[in-house]
Formats: structure tokens, C-alpha cells, sequence
């Protein structure tokens, strides 16, 4: 028979899960999906460890997986990319070294020779527990890349992107609530939070 501590320990293990990033801004959007789902989300300030490689899939796997051996707990990691067309599909996987080399700024004056301004955020979060191989979860946003900078909320190239079919505004327009309601993090951390509720 458990004691109300052992108890107690058990359905936090069963409604927690971590989520290693030292992003505020990722942390406090996947916080709110997970609230959707009664899942309890705590930002596991663990310097992730990140391969080179092509595949969103594989860095948020490979981070998940390190995070959750060297800590001992269920982890969650995520990685997007910003692909845009005119770009062919740069700067993808690389967005985060791209962003803090050159800044929305210059992605802008490396798109002032083509018109082709379509492109898609893919967000993919990987789940895992220590000793197991991680479970991956994809979401996608289509949407255009702005002439110009617009908005003073969210993080990386939000001011830069403007979702199809939002009446024009760029992520960084939008506050946490209302980039949460269609954003290809919201979508994968929903798809991870809907199976992780079945399967607790």
C-alpha cells in the first residue's frame, strides 16, 4: 500500500511533463496548450544539447533524448524552422543560427530580390522518457513573409511572418492567446498534450 507521498509523487509523474528550453517566450505558448489538457508543464532550464542536421525531427529528438537520460525525467524538447520558398526552403533548420547572425533584418534584405514571399513555419516536439526512444509530434503554418517588420510580441522571426487568412498581421502582432490558436507550435504541442492525456 503507497503512502500519500508516494501517491502524491505518482500523479504529478503521470501529469507533469518537462520541457527543456531556455526560451521564455516557447515556453510560456506551450504552457497554455498544455493547460487546455489539464497537463501540468514545467520549464526544465537545461542547456539542450543540438546536433547539425536537416531534420527538425532529428535535433528535437536527439535533445530529448539527452535531456531526458542526464535528468531523469520525462522530457519534452521542440525545434522549428522557418522555410521559405523564395529562399528554397532556407533557412529551415538552421532559423535559429540564421536569426542570431543576421536577425529578421537581414533574412528581409536576402528576400529584396525575389518576389516569391510564400513560406511555412513547421514546429516538431519530441517526447521522451529515460531510457526510451522519443515520440515526435509535427505542426505546420502556411502563411507570407512581410515587406517589413511588424509587431512587438513573440520571439525570433514572429515580426517577419504573416499567417494566411489573419487579416494581415505577423506573429508578433498577436499575443500568446491568439498566435496560440493556429501557430505550428500550439499544433504540435496540442497533437503531444492529446496523446499524452490518453496514454497517463
Amino acid at each position: 500500500m503507497r503512502s500519500k507521498d508516494e501517491e502524491g509523487t505518482l500523479k504529478e509523474a503521470e501529469t507533469t511533463v518537462y520541457f527543456a528550453t531556455r526560451n521564455k517566450g516557447k515556453y510560456e505558448e506551450a504552457a497554455e496548450v498544455a493547460n487546455r489538457f489539464g497537463i501540468r508543464l514545467k520549464q526544465l532550464k537545461f542547456s539542450k544539447l543540438e546536433i547539425q542536421s536537416n531534420s527538425l525531427e532529428e535535433i528535437a529528438s536527439f535533445a530529448a533524448r539527452h535531456a531526458a537520460n542526464a535528468t531523469q525525467r520525462p522530457v519534452v524538447a521542440e525545434d522549428a524552422g522557418l522555410f521559405i520558398n523564395g529562399l528554397q526552403g532556407f533557412p529551415g533548420p538552421y532559423s535559429a543560427y540564421v536569426y542570431e547572425t543576421i536577425g529578421y533584418q537581414g533574412m528581409l534584405r536576402l528576400m529584396s530580390s525575389t518576389r516569391k514571399r510564400g513560406a511555412h513555419f513547421q514546429a516538431v516536439v519530441a517526447y521522451c522518457r529515460p531510457g526510451n526512444s522519443p515520440i515526435c509530434f509535427s505542426g505546420i503554418v502556411n502563411g507570407n513573409i512581410s515587406p517589413r517588420a511588424k509587431g512587438k510580441y513573440g520571439f525570433g522571426f514572429d515580426p517577419i511572418f504573416i499567417p494566411l487568412k489573419r487579416g494581415g498581421q505577423t506573429f508578433a502582432e498577436l499575443s500568446v492567446s491568439e498566435k496560440n490558436r493556429f501557430s505550428h507550435r500550439a499544433k504540435a504541442f496540442a497533437k503531444f498534450f492529446r496523446w499524452f492525456a490518453k496514454k497517463r
